[in-house]
């Protein structure tokens, strides 16, 4: 069963500086909301660049937190984090540093070796990177499901807000538009709880990936949805904007749970 339920939606050609809490015009539209859909917790720092170090202990933190709900036989919520980076390159369990165009030890940007899966790639400013922690257990317990479902997700997102159309190609994670990575995907599950997630280039700038192979491709591009508008009146931040707020949205109705936002309470995350 669904129903209609009404959200908040930015008037079109108004902008959102991160450092300001101007009050912005808003008109409400309805979209689809799953009765009864499981709570899912969402920390939206989305217009804050938080150093990759932190986030990433952040979710190691809460994934064992929640391993400590699913030992106990307590209720164990879904969360999502969304937000931008500081710039810098992170490696994946196997990665290999050949897809690496500069000395490891002179890089410009940290270098971080993570659990996740997949090879080298870059987070920067203009970037969305979206964390699920979720309990599959709740889901499908299915990690080919799970991949496919966050390509679903992005897929939506620039169809619905961007009007571009994108696909995946066979043999190859992460949403493409033509030969150009829009979007990748590495994940790590941890006794069905996931973590790192996906990240969608919105107004990055690219230029950072010439100093890598990203994700091991050397055949194909890496694009942004900035450069994939060709009219280029939109705002970088009100691409920022439409971009998150899309996302959450998608996220939302694909894996059909209830987003409640909170507050960050570790000030160290900022």
């Amino acid at each position: 069963m669904e129903s209609l339920h009404r959200v908040e939606t930015l008037l079109p050609g108004l902008h959102h500086h991160p450092r300001t809490k101007a009050n912005r015009n808003r008109v409400f539209r309805s979209v689809k909301v799953f009765n009864n859909p499981r709570k899912c917790q969402c920390f939206d720092l989305h217009d804050k660049l938080v150093p990759y170090k932190k986030a990433w202990t952040w979710q190691k933190r809460i994934v064992e937190e929640k391993k400590t709900l699913i030992d106990t036989n307590q209720d164990c919520p879904d969360t999502v984090i969304l937000l931008q980076h500081s710039p810098v390159y992170t490696m994946g369990t196997g990665s290999s540093e050949d897809y690496l165009n500069f000395d490891v030890k002179d890089a410009p940007f940290d270098v971080y070796r993570t659990e996740r899966g997949g090879e080298v790639t870059y987070h920067g400013p203009g970037q969305l990177v979206m964390y699920p922690i979720i309990n599959l257990r709740n889901h499908e317990m299915d990690l080919h499901w799970y991949l496919r479902t966050l390509e679903e997700v992005v897929i939506r997102v620039l169809s619905s807000a961007f009007s571009i159309k994108a696909s995946r190609l066979d043999g190859l994670t992460g949403v493409w538009v033509g030969d150009q990575k829009v979007a990748a995907i590495g994940i790590r599950v941890s006794k069905w709880i996931t973590y790192h997630g996906l990240a969608l280039n919105v107004t990055t700038d690219l230029t950072p990936f010439n100093s890598i192979v990203p994700c091991g491709i050397r055949d194909r591009q890496v694009g942004s949805i900035k450069g994939l508008l060709e009219d280029g009146k939109v705002g970088d931040l009100r691409l920022i904007d439409i971009a998150h707020e899309s996302l959450l949205k998608e996220f939302s109705e694909v894996f059909k749970l209830q987003i409640e936002k909170e507050t960050v309470s570790d000030p160290n995350i900022l």
